[in-house]
């Protein structure tokens, strides 16, 4: 497993644009569709089977933000490979009927390589999705947690900023409050002597 996985990881990762998947997908059929003409007198059915892996590496190549374009860029270059071995006589009219011919011929391999590239597009897009939900459920985690370590550094801070400078009940070090009940009661001064008024007499 261990020298899968290594082999898995030199494996050679491009990240590849819409145009560049494409400008990717067609350049390998059409060179492959040359060499199919070269090698196998340009058999259909040989250039319909090596459109599977292309198609599959076009889908796992394309970046992130270019995915949808991989389903969109593969029939089209599978048509752009064509010419090499879609024969037809008799002027630009024959051409063109061979190449639709071809088409039509080849149409179960073109179905299978969209829909490959389709089905690889759908998963890496999921597993994206997936990932993107995973993060922002982690964010909102810290954010929560964050919140909840701030509110209790501010209820110990209220604590240790008690009047006279006493902490909070329960509270290791924390020194009770005083008992006002059990306080010693202080001698009482007594009050002077009441001093009698003074009256004017009348009448003077």
């Amino acid at each position: 497993m261990r020298r899968v996985s290594r082999a898995v990881r030199r494996m050679p990762n491009p990240r590849l644009t819409g145009l560049g998947g494409g400008l990717f997908c067609a350049v390998s059929m059409f060179a492959l569709a040359c060499l199919d003409r070269l090698l196998f007198s340009a058999s259909l059915t040989l250039y319909g089977v090596l459109f599977l892996p292309v198609s599959a590496l076009t889908a796992v190549w394309v970046r992130r933000g270019d995915l949808a374009s991989g389903p969109v860029v593969v029939p089209i270059a599978f048509a752009a490979g064509l010419p090499p071995i879609a024969g037809g006589e008799g002027g630009p009219a024959g051409y063109l009927m061979g190449l639709v011919t071809a088409l039509a011929m080849a149409a179960g391999w073109l179905y299978g390589g969209t829909l490959i590239a389709g089905l690889i597009v759908t998963a890496r897009k999921l597993r994206l999705m997936a990932r993107r939900a995973a993060e922002r459920e982690g964010a909102t985690a810290g954010e929560r947690r964050v919140g909840r370590t701030g509110e209790r550094e501010a209820a110990t801070s209220r604590g240790s900023e008690a009047p006279g400078g006493l902490g909070r009940p329960g509270k290791a070090g924390a020194q009770p409050h005083p008992s006002y009940d059990h306080a010693p009661a202080r001698p009482r001064t007594p009050r002077p002597p009441a001093q009698p008024r003074r009256t004017a007499p009348r009448g003077s």
